[in-house]
């Protein structure tokens, strides 16, 4: 009976240590592979950084073109955009102009 007790609590014991190990193998897994574990934060970090890259690209480029139409508003046309954009649309040439014809 003592015998049985003793055995009993042992197995008691090993069954709680048990159970205790499988969640923090559980806890572990999910704190490294989980939806927000370590290596998500890490692929959550790199594409935040690509998109601020791209964001920066975009914002270069947004810049460039909002000068060229700044040049081309009413209030103050640039001589040399009205005429690049003449000869580009119009297709007009200035008579000083040595005109190059190139094969499609």
């Amino acid at each position: 009976m003592v015998i049985r007790t003793r055995i009993r609590a042992i197995l008691n014991q090993l069954a709680l240590l048990a159970g205790a190990a499988a969640a923090i193998a559980y806890f572990s897994y999910q704190a490294f592979n989980g939806e927000h574990g370590i290596q998500a934060q890490h692929q959550f970090d790199q594409q935040k950084q690509d998109l601020s890259n791209e964001l920066a690209l975009l914002q270069k480029e947004h810049g460039a073109l909002d000068r060229r139409v700044n040049l081309l508003r009413s209030q103050a046309i640039d001589p040399d955009m009205l005429d690049e954009k003449a000869r580009d649309v119009l297709g007009l040439v200035h008579p000083n102009d040595e005109v190059v014809l190139l094969a499609k």
